[in-house]
């Protein structure tokens, strides 16, 4: 299943961010492509604040990876744009934060190899005056993800 929806600025990728978080499951795999500025993190923002985060979301780009405990979540935001070796991932135990938490993976093209395989993914791109995201499902969970956003758009 795939979706393709405009975004005509920044509150829009906000709220998509927020109605992806309406159906999002205690564990799944998000990839997120795009080029620097293309709003991969303002989506996961709006994502992380309709989970009941309340305080600042940056992108992990120095740390690799910015964990996150919501009441019902457990979340670990990875941005790999500086990833310098792929092996990296591996020393840092990415496969310890598959179990019961959502991971929301920028930059996924850098360690593809070292990645669990997403459920879903989103490529977003500077497109006119905004932005556009196209969404791939990979599993079931993907697919009710990307249901629930088509009946937004």
């Amino acid at each position: 299943m795939k979706i393709e929806i405009y975004l005509k600025n920044t509150s829009e990728t906000l709220h998509l961010g927020k109605a992806l978080a309406q159906n999002l499951p205690q564990q799944c795999v998000i990839y997120l492509k795009g080029e620097l500025g293309a709003g991969k993190t303002t989506f996961v923002r709006g994502l992380l604040t309709a989970l009941g985060h309340t305080g600042a979301v940056k992108s992990p780009t120095y740390t690799l990876v910015e964990p996150y405990q919501l009441t019902h979540h457990r979340i670990y935001h990875f941005d790999l744009y500086r990833l310098r070796d792929p092996e990296e991932l591996t020393l840092i135990g990415i496969r310890d934060y598959i179990d019961d938490s959502v991971l929301l993976i920028e930059w996924p093209e850098k360690a593809s190899a070292y990645l669990p395989h997403p459920d879903i993914e989103f490529e977003l791109s500077i497109h006119k005056m905004g932005r556009l995201i196209h969404g791939t499902a990979f599993s079931e969970v993907g697919k009710i993800l990307l249901t629930t956003l088509s009946k937004k758009d």
